[in-house]
């Protein structure tokens, strides 16, 4: 791959490590999982309207996002509980809209690099969400700690989390074109769950998900080239690796 198509990606999967990162530490990280597949309802009816199917899943996340956000302030029902029911939803509609080649695509990815609009539109989100989670950070693991105590620190709880989830809606979203619904959750979490054995900081959580993210999207992609097939399951498979090779070296020490 050229190098200027691989500076989206490897944003996208600093991008996902941040998130990430925070989703294993919240206990999300099936929750976030599921949440990924939200998006196939809208690229199914984005290929049935003819237009970019990434516009679709973007369209079809952010609304579950805020779907799953509202229930949980009105009801009080776990998030994760919620993602499970609008997850299950999102799939079995999903999958009467898109059918075919379109469908493997929309659930897996594709090989197919974006073009220059699309490429500098996720450069710009990706840049958005990683200075949202570095400035968040605190934050964040203070609302994780006690939302009493963020409430008491003048943080406003819901409109963080409403912005968390958006980040990782949208982090998702961009990452559709190269791992589809089905594995883009995968990599969020994996190089995360790698990285909270590893490290014993924030800090450190922090860095080695960004690390083992990027290595893992930069090795899908060099597979992908050279076996010129879709990215996708070579960057989880990556990814999966990395996680073993982790556990393996922390054992021995």
């Amino acid at each position: 791959m050229p190098a200027d198509q691989l500076a989206l990606p490897l944003s996208l999967a600093a991008a996902g490590g941040l998130v990430g990162a925070f989703a294993v530490m919240r206990r999300m990280a099936l929750a976030s999982d599921a949440l990924s597949h939200v998006a196939l309802p809208g690229i199914g009816l984005a290929l049935i309207l003819k237009i970019n199917p990434v516009i679709g899943g973007v369209a079809a996340l952010l609304a579950g996002t805020v779907l799953v956000w509202a229930l949980e302030r009105r009801t009080g029902i776990a998030t994760e509980a919620l993602i499970g029911v609008v997850f299950s939803t999102a799939l079995a509609a999903g999958s009467l809209l898109a059918s075919g080649e379109e469908l493997v695509e929309a659930l897996f990815g594709a090989s197919r690099a974006p073009g220059p609009a699309e490429t500098a539109v996720g450069l710009a989100a990706c840049a958005v969400i990683v200075v949202f989670m570095l400035r968040a950070r605190d934050r964040l693991v203070i609302a994780l700690v006690s939302q009493d105590l963020a409430r008491t620190a003048g943080i406003d709880v819901a409109r963080l989390d409403l912005l968390y989830l958006t980040a990782f809606a949208v982090t998702v979203a961009l990452g559709l074109r190269y791992l589809g619904v089905l594995l883009m959750g995968s990599l969020v979490i994996i190089p995360a769950t790698t990285a909270r054995y590893l490290a014993r900081s924030l800090r450190g959580v922090l860095g080695w998900s960004v690390a083992l993210a990027t290595a893992s999207m930069a090795g899908g992609l060099a597979g992908g080239a050279a076996f010129h097939v879709a990215p996708g399951p070579l960057v989880i498979t990556s990814a999966a690796v990395l996680f073993l090779a982790a556990v393996v070296l922390m054992r021995r020490r």
